[in-house]
């Protein structure tokens, strides 16, 4: 059975100390899994530039675009009841959308990257400096032309994940961030975690939103602090593609019953056969793709998997079949079968586009694990 190795876990937290007391990183959580042990550490400070308040250990973190995934999986609970299929063109529930040579795009071509949309809109920047609504930015990703016809290329595309919370409130008659709530958080009892910042988060005597952790935004993107990740617009924006808020102990619920086949405590959340489908590579179902497009990072139904073109995040020493997702405040979780393990690493500290801390840190847990 594996297990962590004491000793060797203390070079994780030590790595740790060294990227904060270096202040290369402000704040790191991690919650660590092993068959059923598991392991957190936190170390850092709530504020970046504020040394009086440590990092507290139901510090509520962005982890931007692992919100991917996670709306993924709200598609699949519609796939499961029977409301679409992975095949269905996506003009089939929002027809505004098929133009513009985007009429063959389908369901699995959001979730895979393949749909040749570009990642954000021509005018991202504008539509964050007016402060535009999700709404927005869902018409204009209708009206624009993609990139490549569908099923051609791999490219990453936010635009894409925006699109499939549209379909998710076609159908259901929900915003994404509500349906979320309903069909994973609440089941899963993730009850600090939310699509955007909900009102309520900031009531109360000892209110959620003073939990937040603050990034810490590079000099090249902080140009604009009013529509930035640490803004009040951001925070209630719910970007379907990267506006998740959660805690390690939170994520680590969705992990474990990931790891158990859908099963959380004595709900059967998800059909093991259906997270089956969502974390083997589906690149090989893509009939147009190049075999170059194929033997480059590998995407399941919203989770990317691990191959040796992407070390990016997730260090080197994972096995072939594992799977996870990174985001570009300095966050990534994976999980790994065939080591019986996973990971959730937060951090306050942008690390485009490699992630060598997060990288690094990976490493550090893979060596702890004994078979």
């Amino acid at each position: 059975m594996p297990q962590i190795n004491a000793e060797r876990w203390n070079a994780v937290e030590q790595l740790v100390d060294h990227f904060y007391e270096t202040d290369q990183v402000p704040a790191i959580a991690l919650q660590v899994m092993v068959e059923e042990a598991s392991r957190s550490y936190f170390k850092g400070r709530q504020r970046v530039s504020d040394e009086r308040e440590s990092l507290r250990e139901d510090a509520i973190f962005l982890v931007a675009s692992i919100t991917k995934p996670i709306v993924v999986l709200g598609v699949l609970k519609l796939l499961e009841a029977g409301d679409l299929l992975l095949g269905d063109r996506v003009k089939r529930f929002i027809p505004e959308f098929g133009c513009a040579g985007k009429h063959g795009i389908t369901i699995r071509h959001l979730m895979t990257h393949t749909s040749g949309l570009p990642d954000m809109l021509p005018n991202n920047r504008e539509l964050r400096s007016a402060n535009a609504p999700l709404s927005e930015f869902v018409k204009q990703i209708c009206q624009i032309a993609p990139d490549e016809p569908p099923g051609r290329m791999v490219q990453y595309q936010s635009s894409g994940i925006a699109i499939l919370a549209e379909v998710i409130q076609r159908v259901t008659g929900q915003t994404c961030a509500e349906y979320l709530t309903q069909v994973l958080f609440e089941p899963l009892e993730m009850r600090d975690t939310s699509l955007g910042v909900p009102g309520e988060w900031s009531t109360g005597n000892q209110p959620k939103i003073d939990r937040i952790t603050e990034i810490r935004i590079p000099e090249e993107l902080n140009i604009e602090p009013h529509w930035g990740w640490n803004s009040p617009y951001w925070r209630g924006f719910g970007a379907p593609w990267g506006g998740l808020f959660t805690t390690p102990s939170d994520l680590a619920n969705l992990v474990k019953m990931l790891q158990q086949g859908g099963r959380y405590r004595q709900q059967q959340i998800f059909s093991p056969r259906t997270l089956e489908e969502a974390t083997r590579n589906q690149l090989n179902n893509i009939p147009g793709l190049s075999k170059s497009a194929r033997q480059g990072k590998g995407w399941g139904l919203g989770w990317q998997i691990v191959t040796p073109a992407n070390s990016d995040y997730y260090g080197d020493l994972l096995s072939p079949n594992a799977y996870g997702h990174g985001g570009a405040t300095g966050t990534v979780l994976w999980i790994d079968p065939r080591l019986q393990a996973s990971a959730i690493i937060l951090t306050t500290q942008p690390q485009e586009p490699h992630g060598r801390f997060l990288a690094r840190i990976s490493n550090t847990i893979v060596a702890t694990i004994e078979q």
